[in-house]
């Protein structure tokens, strides 16, 4: 066994033991050490910020593409946001233990189902330093270890975070083994990490589609995938235009390079000349760049509108990660589903309108984890949820979907009450 697999062994070891306590350790000890981790980060921002830099000094000198980089780079203000996320953590309440769908069956059995810990969450993940701490804060709320595994890019800010996590945790008595951080980068680890069925109950992969294939190929545990965001907003006849270019323009340009931001705007034909100029124009501020459909070209043309070009096949159903935006004119509702059926990844969908049936029918029947009515899909995110901070957006159905928090990382078991009761 080389020297990486045997960190990664004792590491997996460590976080499986440390789940005997884990699961029976009170709110009280996991809040504390929550508090201190938000603390914390405040405290060591500079030290923080110091690796972040190098790491993406290194990145952008090796070619990576800007939706990485920002995915990566941290700010005194996005630490302030992670430390603020941790505390929504601690205020939540506890969800192991808790009891529900409480029944006494005729015998008089007394049946309920108690919330119990997973086990060891393992997460693979790249570019994104902030998952380290928002993996590991909602692993120990909920009673499960974690055992974090980041790309080289991100290394340095990985461990420096990693650092405060296992510090925090150390000083409130949390087990040793609840937060493990693996050091070594080294690719093959990952098909090593998905071969420990012995001491990982769940992984989740956070990056690209390759890395998300690879995980479910290789895992021989259980996986939630997702991440991969193919978002639709469908503005409708009957939708209120400054609404909808409110929204298009949000969800298009507030963050472009993260899974939620928006991909592809259908349009109703029969309000397609008063909406497209005036999304143009907002657009066109932050000179995002259309990919149309011929009837949208020539609209968008007319308006004066430069950036605009004709979209070929491969532009419906693209992830672009940037100010590129796909644009198609569609006659009705069922065509815009439709394309949301073949096109979309089930990931974050919207509609804009005034029309009561038109929400309805688009709820009903487009198969996403997240569907919107008259708002942004930028909210399709743990933090805005009130969930304190997400493991993962799952677009997946099972076990969970959308983004995953406690609850969604916690199980159950049957707890039976009887009196004597004996099956006849």
């Amino acid at each position: 066994m080389n020297d990486n697999a045997s960190e990664l062994e004792l590491k997996a070891r460590k976080a499986k033991e440390a789940t005997a306590t884990l699961a029976f350790l009170p709110a009280t000890v996991k809040n504390r050490a929550l508090l201190r981790v938000a603390r914390m980060l405040v405290e060591s921002k500079t030290e923080i910020l110091d690796a972040n830099r190098e790491d993406y000094v290194e990145a952008r000198s090796s070619g990576m593409n800007e939706a990485m980089l920002d995915r990566l780079m941290l700010t005194g203000e996005r630490i302030d946001a992670i430390a603020a996320d941790v505390l929504t953590v601690a205020a939540l309440p506890d969800p192991v233990g808790r009891i529900f769908d409480n029944r006494t069956l005729p015998n008089g059995l007394q049946l309920a189902k108690r919330r119990v810990p997973l086990g060891v969450i393992a997460a693979i993940y790249e570019s994104r330093p902030n998952v380290t701490i928002d993996i590991s804060a909602l692993c120990l709320k909920s009673g499960n270890a974690c055992l974090l595994r980041g790309g080289k890019e991100a290394r340095r800010s990985n461990r420096a975070l990693a650092s405060v996590m296992q510090r925090a945790c150390a000083a409130e008595g949390v087990p040793d083994g609840a937060v493990q951080f693996i050091e070594s980068t080294d690719r093959a680890l990952v098909s090593e990490l998905l071969g420990m069925r012995q001491y990982i109950d769940l992984v989740i992969p956070r990056g690209g589609a390759d890395l998300i294939r690879l995980v479910a190929e290789q895992a021989t545990m259980a996986v939630v995938t997702g991440g991969i965001g193919v978002c639709h907003a469908y503005v409708d006849k009957t939708a209120e235009v400054e609404m909808a270019v409110r929204i298009v323009e949000n969800a298009k340009v507030q963050r472009p390079t993260v899974c939620n931001a928006l991909d592809c705007v259908l349009v109703h034909r029969d309000i397609a000349r008063r909406f497209l100029p005036r999304m143009a124009a907002a657009l066109g501020r932050s000179k995002v760049e259309i990919r149309a459909d011929a009837e949208a070209v020539d609209i968008l043309k007319a308006s004066g509108y430069a950036e605009v070009v004709s979209a070929t096949d491969a532009d419906w159903g693209k992830e672009y990660l940037s100010l590129v935006a796909a644009v198609r004119v569609v006659g009705d509702i069922g065509e815009a589903i439709e394309h949301i059926r073949r096109y979309g990844s089930g990931h974050s969908e919207a509609i804009v309108t005034e029309d009561y049936s038109a929400s309805n029918r688009f709820v009903a029947e487009v198969d996403a984890a997240c569907v919107y009515v008259n708002a942004s899909t930028r909210f399709t995110d743990g933090s805005q949820f009130g969930l304190g901070a997400e493991i993962g957006i799952s677009t997946q159905k099972f076990h969970a979907r959308g983004p995953m928090a406690l609850e969604e990382i916690t199980s159950y078991k049957w707890v039976a009450l009887g009196t004597g009761q004996v099956r006849e």
